[in-house]
């Protein structure tokens, strides 16, 4: 049955076969008790998203669909396979649906094969058939889509945050830095955030530490702790490294709202496509990246409890890479992170090889899960291979066997049902994307950023004064002070008489500062007071 929340237009509301529908004739008899199951199992009645049809033996089944219901897109989903067995296709099919009910949709193209989500399919003989034994009426057309960039280094819109939007444990990790350098990393950030610095790019962050070092600003620090030499070398030196890796153009204004990746399109939500091809080379810094756009959502996110359609799927490819030699406080907030944001609206998929690649605690919160072929060419994937088995319900299968022996396009499923159970394992042959499985081409995505009502706002750099200039600002004044001191002594007469001593003036320390305290008169980007920080230590919005 239609959900009412659907466009009756919509083809996902349409690929169902007759047995779910009320109009249609009487759905022929299941060819097997496994196939009865499968099909009042996955039957969900609520707005639905159509994954493919149950495979009986070689073939597939039309009339006993596997779908997985809208309203637990937040329950999150785990996609995975070895490469080239079908998980991008599988994210465009779950993606481009979601996007036509009603929600937002976020996904990174890590490959540059996602980006034909913005054009329609290309039909052929060849497609029409495999969609018909899926039990899919497919039709050509496109999802609404966005694209962006990090930092402006492609054709998109570009997404860039301050250092002090991204916090100190997501700049550790993007460091690699050890959890002592991190401690002192984070209490580098306290101090600029007490004294109302903005940490706009990296040059500020390295100015701060230089300054906090030196002669002038180690009694900066002497009140809450201090950092060692040592620490601080290893931090610029890694900074420098970070730097010249071109990271720094991530960094800085106007920082990315991420409300934006919420918007609809008459009646569709939006799907925001990162595009990173161009500069694949530190995936580790692109998925610390996406992280901190979740933790931003989370904390800036409402509370709604349950939806019929989330707010936001946020597909997060190449997921081994945020977990890779992340500290116990990374991922004790990670989980947190996927826990706890569910109730804001938001689903997330990981899409990665197997499900080790996902810490334990992480994995237990994936309630959705499409794993496609697994290769057992060496004792570690056979390891693997029985690691993924043992993730599933317990199934009649045994899918040791199977899931070596899925082809492309295949894949074994388990979801959340409406009532929040997982469905019983099911071996399905996915449907095809509506939209183009080839790239989009630089040409439309240029096309499609020049059109895009955010690039006015986003589209320029801007470098607004902040710590650098500040601390410019003081060391030019110190030098010009000691000058005219030196000058003073040099003038006075050896003989003359001592001046009156009058009252030590108060020192007011770094606040007192004219330089300083004209930036905190003005509208600047960092409030004059300590900012509040949240998870991930990334700066609470006030």
């Amino acid at each position: 049955m239609t959900s009412p929340q659907q466009d009756p237009a919509a083809p996902e509301t349409q690929d169902a076969p007759a047995s779910e529908t009320q109009d249609g004739p009487a759905a022929p008899p299941a060819s097997s008790a496994e196939a009865e199951a499968i099909r009042t199992a996955y039957g969900f009645e609520g707005a639905r998203i159509h994954l493919g049809a149950m495979l009986d033996g070689d073939e597939p089944d039309p009339s006993v669909p596997v779908n997985l219901a809208v309203s637990m897109l937040n329950r999150h989903g785990l996609i995975a396979g070895a490469t080239g067995t079908g998980k991008t296709r599988t994210l465009q099919v779950i993606a481009e649906q979601a996007a036509h009910a009603g929600a937002a949709v976020f996904v990174a193209d890590m490959k540059g094969d996602l980006s034909g989500i913005a054009v329609p399919g290309t039909a052929s003989d060849k497609l029409s058939a495999r969609a018909a034994a899926r039990g899919q009426e497919w039709v050509s057309r496109a999802a609404p889509t966005e694209f962006f960039t990090l930092g402006g280094q492609g054709e998109g819109v570009p997404i860039r945050t301050t250092v002090s939007d991204f916090g100190p444990v997501l700049m550790a990790k993007v460091l690699e830095l050890n959890p002592t350098q991190e401690s002192s990393l984070g209490l580098i950030f306290h101090y600029a955030d007490s004294q109302g610095l903005a940490l706009l790019d990296l040059k500020d962050l390295r100015a701060l530490i230089q300054f906090l070092t030196s002669d002038q600003g180690k009694d900066e620090l002497k009140g809450i702790g201090g950092i060692s030499s040592a620490t601080a070398g290893v931090i610029l030196r890694s900074l420098t490294a970070f730097e010249a890796s071109g990271a720094d153009v991530f960094f800085g204004e106007p920082a990315f709202d991420t409300q934006q990746l919420l918007r609809t399109k008459d009646g569709a939500g939006m799907i925001s496509c990162l595009e990173l091809p161009g500069v694949a080379s530190r995936p580790a810094l692109f998925s610390t990246f996406m992280m901190w756009m979740l933790a931003e959502l989370y904390q800036e996110l409402p509370e709604v409890g349950d939806a019929e359609v989330p707010k936001l799927v946020f597909f997060f490819d190449e997921a081994h890479l945020l977990f890779k030699d992340a500290s116990k406080a990374f991922l004790d907030q990670v989980v947190q992170t996927v826990r706890l944001i569910r109730s804001k609206g938001v689903g997330i998929f990981f899409i990665t090889q197997t499900p080790k690649d996902i810490p334990g605690d992480v994995l237990a919160q994936l309630g959705n899960r499409v794993q496609h072929a697994l290769r057992a060419f060496t004792p570690d994937d056979a390891k693997a291979l029985k690691a993924t088995a043992k993730t599933f319900p317990t199934s009649e299968h045994d899918l040791e066997e199977v899931i070596p022996a899925l082809g492309t396009g295949e894949a074994i499923v388990t979801v959340m049902s409406e009532n929040g159970a997982p469905t019983p394992v099911a071996i399905t042959a996915v449907r095809a994307p509506e939209s183009s499985m080839e790239p989009a081409g630089e040409q439309v995505i240029k096309e499609s950023a020049a059109a895009s009502p955010l690039m006015d706002e986003y589209g320029e750099a801007v470098d607004n004064e902040s710590a650098y200039e500040i601390l410019q600002k003081r060391a030019a004044a110190d030098a010009e002070k000691e000058a005219a001191g030196k000058g003073a002594a040099k003038g006075a007469g050896s003989e003359a008489k001592p001046a009156a001593k009058k009252p030590a003036k108060k020192d007011e320390g770094f606040m007192g500062n004219p330089a300083v305290k004209s930036f905190l008169r003005s509208a600047g980007t960092v409030l004059g007071r300590e900012i509040s920080r949240s998870l991930f230590g990334t700066r609470k919005r006030r």
